[in-house]
């Protein structure tokens, strides 16, 4: 499991009219990269309401979903289309849990916080018919992360899961199906959840 590339905004583009501009033009770096407790030095976030801090502080998805979607759509999807400050190989983000941790390299820890909920920023990114519909189906949604301990990153770096916490809830869970069973366990886990997914998962259990 590893950092395949690290990536930060190339330049503001137009995104759509309701937003102004946008960050997801993200580009690999070459050599290392420090991370701060929110995000990556040289990287930028423009709907600061939506997006960014520190639980959202990076942004990482996998190879292999990356891989499935170009075969799905025909067409590359180079590192950073997607807006993801990592691309990794080897490890299922869709399988992590809510709260988990990885060392990625010598010195960054992260937690898993939550999955990318497709905007009409992507959409509009994507230039692909029905693409948040699409991409909420796919399942694949890769995971937002926050960082426990600063350091720099760079391209081959190892991904170590450090420790999982005692619940089922994955990222894909989370963004899919949402099992009220497994909601309740998590919600009686000591996990660190944020408050908008603890809420989500309140809300779940009291419609079953």
């Amino acid at each position: 499991m590893r950092v395949l590339t690290v990536n930060v905004v190339e330049k503001l583009i137009p995104g759509p009219k309701e937003t102004g501009l946008t960050a997801i033009d993200k580009r690999p770096q070459a050599g290392r990269v420090q991370v701060g407790e929110l995000g990556l030095t040289g990287d930028m976030v423009c709907d600061t309401k939506n997006h960014g801090g520190p639980d959202l502080a990076l942004y990482a998805y996998a190879d292999e979903d990356a891989n499935w979607w170009s075969a799905q759509l025909g067409r590359e999807i180079p590192t950073g289309l997607f807006g993801e400050n990592l691309r990794t190989g080897g490890l299922d983000i869709t399988g992590a849990l809510l709260g988990e941790t990885w060392r990625i390299g010598a010195e960054v820890e992260v937690m898993v916080r939550a999955p990318r909920i497709p905007c009409i920023t992507f959409q509009h990114r994507m230039q692909e018919p029905h693409w948040v519909k699409r991409f909420h189906q796919a399942g694949r949604p890769g995971a937002y992360l926050k960082v426990l301990r600063t350091g720099s990153i760079g391209a081959g770096d190892p991904v170590e899961v450090l420790s999982r916490p005692d619940h089922e809830v994955t990222i894909g869970v989370m963004f899919g199906q949402q099992e009220p069973a497994k909601m309740q366990r998590m919600l009686e886990s000591d996990v660190d959840l944020m408050d908008e997914l603890r809420e989500t998962a309140q809300r779940v259990v009291a419609r079953a």
